[in-house]
């Protein structure tokens, strides 16, 4: 309970939780929940299971710039847009599912919420109690997300929401890089 609350209320306006509602303006929404489920539960396996080691092996700084070159990277192809079959083809070619947790496990790994955990789980030494909590606590907190961006999505044109959602993205993939260099 402890782990879900502290995961609950630090992922409120986090970077993952506005860019699922970029997500659920683009994709259905119960592929955005599946794809953030499962970029969720990896990424939180990995902070409470083997967090040390990773912490070893790559830099949060390092993380950062992967991810804000990955946001960069969908806000471009955001704005790119294009007409309705070259979409589809791209949404078949990568799948939304592995784009939504690809996403996330990047957006993620070096986070207050992976760091929560880690941390979590040395004080409660209850591996199983806080994978669970923070995996509920972040699906909740971001399942806001979606169902924002699905009313963002109905009230906004199509195209106004196609630059929300890039402003979105480059927004933080300039955030990150900014983090990186100063």
């Amino acid at each position: 309970l402890a782990t879900f609350v502290m995961i609950f209320l630090a992922e409120l306006g986090d970077k993952t939780q506005l860019i699922v509602m970029a997500f659920a303006a683009k994709y259905r929404w119960r592929q955005v929940l599946a794809g953030m489920t499962l970029g969720i539960f990896a990424v939180h396996a990995l902070a409470v299971g083997v967090g040390s080691f990773v912490g070893q092996l790559l830099s949060p700084e390092r993380m950062t710039l992967i991810a804000s070159l990955l946001f960069l990277y969908f806000g471009y192809w955001t704005l790119r847009g294009g007409d309705e079959a070259e979409e589809t083809a791209a949404d078949s070619r990568y799948g939304p599912v592995l784009t939504v947790a690809n996403s996330f496990f990047v957006g993620e790994m070096g986070d207050k919420t992976q760091f929560a955990a880690l941390t979590m789980a040395a004080q409660y030494n209850s591996w199983v109690m806080v994978l669970t909590g923070a995996v509920l606590g972040m699906i909740v907190a971001d399942s806001l997300g979606i169902l924002v961006g699905i009313f963002l999505n109905r009230r906004l044109p199509a195209k106004k929401m196609r630059y929300l959602s890039a402003a979105i993205f480059l927004l933080f993939g300039i955030v990150g890089l900014w983090q990186c260099l100063f």
